[in-house]
Formats: structure tokens, sequence, C-alpha cells
């Protein structure tokens, strides 16, 4: 059955009609709950009507094991909050495990000089890595210089902290250290990031925002992609629709906290792990004004980014555990 919805949005939360019956005011939780109550996923475009697919099962089930290692690289987005031990437990596999050499790089912290202390870093020791050594610079001079990218050549994998994304890219974009990021990942390692960390990955970037994002550019090292985070926690999906449709061609991932999306760079797959969800946000360039729309992605799922590109008018859901938000 199709079932017709209209959304909308004045950046405070949504006005919801299902086959023109006002249904009211509701957050992004409400407009979830109403979705998924129906049994079916939404293709969603604020201001637009909204197509209605039957969902699919949430079970998983016949999904092969995602590989011990990715020989083209990988990028671990976290989408903020409290990282899960299987989230970590993966990064360091994907470095290498107790082979792996792993830099920090805690800049976009307002605090990051106080960052080295032992403590800070015993996350990634306690796992029993080879190393874990820190890169941090406020200056773009020292982050051009040879000595300081060093540990980025000797790296297996390096993690990105959170804070504010600015700081990173203010430091690094179009650097030695950029570079470096990329040299890692071609040679079969592995990035991750978390919240500032993850918004940094995407060329286009989201610096800040509530409902309409201010962007600048990132590190390039998801192409064709924006990244988003603290997405359900704090209700974003507003400010990434509104990037969207200035950007129809990319694939739009809303990583909500204590969640992260892997990616195998080179085949082009992701997966969530951790505890909430992942919402891919997709546009159709050939829409005016594009209608963004949502695939609603559960840890375990997976995903293929150029399909997810291609398949503008197919989207599939999971059931979703509101209590867990």
């Amino acid at each position: 059955m199709l079932v017709e919805v209209k959304v909308s949005s004045d950046g405070r939360g949504f006005t919801m009609a299902v086959d023109r019956r006002y249904v009211g005011r509701v957050g992004l939780r409400g407009v979830l709950l109403v979705l998924v109550a129906a049994g079916v996923v939404a293709l969603v475009g604020l201001g637009a009507n909204l197509a209605l697919l039957e969902k699919a099962p949430a079970d998983g089930g016949g999904r092969a094991a995602a590989p011990r290692r990715l020989a083209g690289g990988a990028l671990v987005i976290c989408g903020g909050g409290k990282l899960p031990d299987s989230v970590r437990d993966r990064f360091v596999e994907l470095a290498g495990g107790r082979a792996a050499k792993i830099v920090v790089i805690p800049t976009a912290n307002r605090d990051a000089e106080g960052f080295g202390s032992e403590a800070r870093l015993d996350p990634w020791k306690t796992r029993g890595v080879a190393s874990v050594r820190l890169l941090h610079a406020r200056s773009r001079q020292e982050a051009d210089d040879p000595a300081f990218v060093r540990p980025l050549e000797e790296a297996t994998g390096v993690w990105i902290g959170g804070g504010e994304q600015a700081r990173l890219t203010e430091a690094y974009v179009g650097t030695a250290v950029e570079a470096g990021l990329k040299s890692l990942l071609a040679r079969g390692g592995v990035i991750g990031g978390t919240s500032a960390g993850a918004a940094v990955m995407s060329r286009v970037m989201i610096v800040r925002g509530q409902t309409e994002a201010s962007l600048g550019r990132g590190f390039d090292l998801l192409p064709d992609a924006v990244v988003d985070q603290h997405f359900l926690r704090r209700n974003r999906i507003g400010r990434l629709v509104g990037v969207l449709r200035n950007h129809p061609d990319l694939v739009g991932l809303g990583v909500d906290e204590r969640t992260a999306v892997l990616v195998d760079v080179r085949g082009r797959r992701l997966r969530v792990l951790g505890d909430s969800y992942a919402i891919a946000c997709l546009a159709d360039p050939a829409d005016h004004p594009p209608s963004p729309r949502l695939e609603i992605l559960k840890p375990g799922d997976e995903a293929d980014l150029d399909a997810l590109r291609a398949r503008r008018d197919h989207a599939v859901a999971s059931a979703i555990d509101f209590d867990a938000l």
C-alpha cells in the first residue's frame, strides 16, 4: 500500500500529515515513530510529499561477516558520546591488533595542549598495541614539517578526537598532515574519528549550526558524502537535509551517539557498529527542489555507498528501539 506523507520543518520541530490528515507537531523521534508504527520506511522530503515503501526484515540474516582487515583502507566514523568497546576493539583490529601503531590527534579539543597525559592515551594502550603516539599542532607551518608528520608514515591507525572540527581544518587542511592521512588509507591503514573527528572526514564538512549548517572543507577521506554526528540525540535531521538541498549528489551520513559507521574505502561498503542507528540521507538531483530521503541502518546493517547514490527511488528501514535512543 502506498501512503502519502507530508513533513515540514520550521527548525524547531516537524509538522506531519498522513494521507492528507493532520497528525500534529512532532520531533524527529515522533516522525520516525509514526513511520515505523505504520510498518513502512519513508522516502523523506522536508516540505515535499513522501512515498512510503514496505519495511524490510530487521534481522540482517545472510550477511557475510566483516573482514578482519580491509586492504584499501578503512574509516571508523563515530557519532560521539561514549565510544562502545566493540567499536574501539574493531578499530584496533583493523590497525593490526597487537602490532598496531596508533597515532592520536586531539587538535579539535580546545585543551589539546594538555591532552598528552597517560590517562588520555590509556584506552588505546590497554589494548596491548605496539605503540600509541600523540600528534598535535596549531601551526600550519609545524603541520608541514617532515619531522612532525613522520609518525603518520609509520602508523597503521589514526584516531581523531572530538571538539570543534574547524580547529582540525585550520591546522591541517592542505598540509603534509592531510596528505599523510590519505597515504595511510592508501596503504591499507584505518582512520577513526568521533564527533568533530567524524565530521572532518568528508570534503563538504558541516562546521556548525543548529538548524542550518555552516559549511567548510574537510579532509576528503570519504568522497561523495557528507557526515553529521550526534544525529538522533541532537535532532540534526533538518541540518543535514538542508546541506543535501545544495549538494544533492552527496550521500548524507547521520551517525548517532555510541554508534559508528565502518567504511571499506576501496570496496565502497559500509557497516554499522555500536548501540544506536545511522541514517543515510539521499537526494535526487533531478527533483526541483531536491527531495531528501532516509534509509535507517541499525547495528549490523550493511550498505553499498554507490548503490545508495544510485538507488534514489528505494530505501529500506530497520526496526527502531526508541527506548534505546
